[in-house]
């Protein structure tokens, strides 16, 4: 008996050890994130002050923290008027209490209005108090280009050189939390541990102001590349970037496995049920108008008055501040899915997939059927994911253009005319033209300016078939080699008059394209078709 109950002791004490060592193994690993967190930004740091172009090829540097590369552009001096207290010209009261918004320990039976003085509309160029941080779009020197500030912020405001708002169309939710007391506008980001998972290191494009005009290169190094104006000027810089690492897992991709299309590695397809490892990341649109304005060929200032007149005016100093020229637009961003090494991406010497899908909700999310998007999104990943493991880069890129751009409530009405009618691939386009008054407003031109930022100079395998992703892309300098149809198997029935309407209207396929005729008898599933 005493020699079975030291038995158990002893297990309980191994068991006991075991659990010791595999928290130790996890805050080992917890650690080794950190560490590579940070020495990931330090690279990019170090990179961006001093405009060197990363050989793909060679290993990712390892360096030590240097103080110099965390300086700013020149603070000015106390007493100048850009560093006074804000002024009720500024549209804030001096109030202490208020500062820009009343605080509560509990919600009062009713919100009271806000406490500022006045509501700032406009501001303009020399207006006192007024003093935008320097922004030097495309310079190769992160201290003399300087931060993107948007922010509207007691301590920022008078320091903007951008119009518009962090978060796109969230921005909304964020004025309601303010508005309803949840949000302390006062709140300071705390950025422990959120540096970039994987390295993007700068290439020339990041430096080239005609290349890279929709986004910000040095978005996802913001709060550590401009540290010393946010802790000294007390200026809020926020991220438009951020880098991470994750599982995927789709249903469909399970099927994959089975039937070998996609072979586990255990790296980059990790199981039988087709689990895959992944590099995301995710950008807010930062648009610098002069080089939006060159790229569609249109003036920036008739640039600047669609965009005030057609946000039904919610942005005025898109009118009054020519001298600020970057705009963050309250519309949805994208994704990138990186299969393999993120440093291949820009490596010319290897093979790269590539798959740009434009959102669809319906069909990604919730499974439709009347279009191709989700079959050609899983098809594109698996073919992202075979490219990595065969030594090359896998790149899928996700942008929130619902239903072309012109929303899902406009898509939906098409729907219906679609099927209340005679739903004919002849007439795929004109359906949409009637509703909305163009067949598609996604306007490929700015679509590129992701693939110039992670550095691609050339695709070996474009997973898709759309003449005008094709044309931008090839416009700003970047090679095809090969263009690669949905497979027909991968079609769903219902989805033939989409298809068939494109691939007559421009679309790239390895098929028969139809003539106007052969169009008329390409019919779709009407509601009542299918018993439900």
């Amino acid at each position: 008996m005493a020699a079975l109950q030291d038995n158990s002791a002893l297990l309980q004490e191994i068991l006991a050890s075991v659990r010791s060592l595999k928290q130790d193994q996890q805050q080992l690993a917890d650690t080794v994130d950190a560490i590579n967190g940070r020495v990931n930004v330090l690279a990019g740091l170090k990179q961006s002050h001093e405009g060197i172009i990363h050989d793909a090829s060679a290993p990712s540097p390892r360096m030590q923290a240097q103080p110099y590369l965390l300086g700013s552009p020149r603070i000015p001096p106390h007493g100048h008027h850009s560093r006074e207290s804000v002024s009720s010209s500024d549209g804030f009261s001096k109030d202490k209490e208020s500062n820009g918004h009343a605080l509560s320990t509990s919600p009062p039976p009713r919100r009271p209005s806000t406490t500022l003085s006045k509501i700032v509309i406009t501001t303009h160029p020399g207006q006192a108090g007024v003093d935008p941080l320097p922004m030097d779009w495309g310079n190769s020197d992160s201290q003399k280009r300087g931060p993107v500030v948007v922010a509207r912020s007691p301590s920022t405001i008078r320091r903007r050189n951008a119009i518009g708002a962090h978060g796109g169309s969230y921005s909304i939710y964020y004025a309601l939390a303010v508005a309803s007391q949840q949000l302390n506008t006062d709140h300071k980001p705390d950025y422990t541990n959120t540096e970039p998972a994987a390295n993007i290191s700068p290439n020339p494009t990041w430096f080239n102001p005609k290349k890279i005009v929709a986004m910000d290169p040095l978005g996802h190094l913001a709060p550590w590349v401009f540290k010393d104006i946010i802790d000294t000027e007390n200026v809020e810089i926020r991220p438009t970037i951020a880098v991470t690492r994750a599982h995927m897992k789709i249903p469909e991709l399970e099927e994959s496995v089975r039937k070998g299309r996609l072979v586990p590695d255990g790296k980059i397809c990790l199981n039988d049920i087709g689990e895959l490892s992944v590099t995301k990341v995710a950008v807010e649109p930062v648009w610098y108008l002069p080089g939006v304005a060159e790229r569609f060929g249109i003036d920036e200032g008739v640039l600047r008055r669609s965009l005030f007149e057609n946000t039904g005016g919610s942005y005025p100093e898109l009118i009054t501040r020519s001298d600020i020229k970057l705009f963050m637009p309250p519309i949805g961003g994208l994704t990138v899915y990186c299969f393999g090494d993120p440093a291949k991406m820009a490596d010319a010497k290897v093979k790269l997939s590539l798959r740009v899908h434009d959102e669809c909700n319906g069909s990604d999310v919730f499974g439709s059927d009347i279009c191709t998007c989700r079959p050609y999104l899983i098809f594109g990943i698996e073919e992202a994911v075979k490219e990595a493991q065969r030594g090359g880069s896998g790149v899928v890129i996700y942008f929130r253009k619902e239903g072309r751009a012109l929303g899902e409530v406009t898509k939906y009405l098409v729907y219906n005319a679609r099927k209340r009618g005679s739903d004919k691939a002849s007439e795929y386009f004109k359906r949409t033209e009637n509703i909305a008054g163009v067949k598609d407003m996604r306007f490929q031109a700015l679509m590129p300016d992701i693939l110039h930022w992670l550095g691609i100079t050339k695709i070996d395998r474009m997973l898709s078939m759309s003449d005008m992703k094709h044309d931008a892309i090839v416009d700003q300098g970047i090679p095809i080699l090969e263009r690669v149809p949905i497979p027909d198997e991968m079609i769903p029935e219902d989805s033939r008059v989409e298809i068939d309407a494109k691939i007559h209207a421009g679309y790239f396929t390895t098929g028969k394209v139809m003539t106007i005729e052969e169009l008329d008898r390409v019919h779709g599933r009407a509601w009542d078709d299918v018993d439900h």
